[in-house]
Parts: C-alpha cells; structure tokens; sequence
C-alpha cells in the first residue's frame, strides 16, 4: 500500500460500510475538514485502492435466492480452451463470481437462479454449450453463515 496512512485506512473502511456516506460525515469520523477529505477519497479513487460505488441488492426479494458454486474442469489445458471458457462466462448473467483456481478444477463460478429448475436448465442451455468445459461440479448453498462485501482493510503499523 503505497503513500496511505492510517486516515486513507480509515477512509476506506468507512467508505467500504456505507458509500453513501457524505463528504461532511466522513470529515466527522476521521477529525478533519471537509475539503482535505474529498481531495483523500479522490486521490483514493485516482490510484485505484476504490474501483467503484455500488448498491448491495437482496436477492430473495429479487428471486435469486438460488446460490450455485460451480467447479468447471476444462476438457484440456490450451490458450484455446481457456480464451473461450472466459470470454463465454463473461455474457452470463446468472454467473456474479468466476476464479481460475488451483487443484482438480480450473475454476470455481458463483451463480445465482431462482430454484434448482432454473440451475439445471442453466446448465443444460448456458454452460453446456460451452464447447471448452470437460465436466463440472454443483455445489448448493443451504444457508450463508457470513457474507461481507467488503475487504479486510488494515491499519498501518509504524515500524
């Protein structure tokens, strides 16, 4: 982390809980002015440590509740096969996730769908004709124990 201290930490944490925080509220909780604060947060932004602001929707009330980890096998390790796995998972929607991952799968996918009806029309329809993918492997969320959308942001220690 380069050129922030303790007061961009904090910044970012606060900006992280609610980024709908005023300029004025944020100058409260970290004990400085307005104007030195709005010049942190748009450097912040300038330099890449905030990507962007958004709004954290429920997915039950949007009927999306389903939750899906999906494991991908590719049918063989090639620039080939790799290039149009991503680029294919990148036009799905139902896809909020992906990592190319270490061990016996090659990625891991977050999905979310309405029920296991739509999942498994999902993946007849969306995944299956995705001519990389071997094989895959369906693992069904039951219930989040913890879900925190932010990162852990640490404070700097003096050395």
């Amino acid at each position: 982390m380069e050129n922030i201290d303790n007061t961009d930490i904090n910044l970012l944490k606060l900006l992280q809980e609610n980024s709908n925080i005023t300029t004025k509220e944020l100058a409260q909780k970290v004990n400085l002015s307005s104007t030195p604060v709005f010049e942190r947060v748009k450097q912040l932004e300038k330099k890449g440590y905030i990507k962007k602001y958004m709004a954290v929707l429920d997915e039950e009330k949007l009927n999306r509740g389903f939750i899906v980890f999906c494991n991908i096998k590719l049918k063989q390790h090639s620039k080939t096969y790799g290039q149009e796995f991503m680029k294919a998972i990148l036009t799905i929607d139902e896809i909020v996730e992906c990592y190319n991952i270490s061990g016996e799968f090659d990625f891991m996918l977050k999905i979310y769908v309405r029920d296991m009806k739509e999942y498994q029309d999902f993946v007849l329809n969306r995944l299956g004709i995705i001519d990389s993918i071997g094989s895959l492997q369906s693992i069904f969320v039951m219930a989040e124990t913890k879900h925190n959308y932010g990162i852990p942001v640490l404070e700097q220690t003096k050395e």
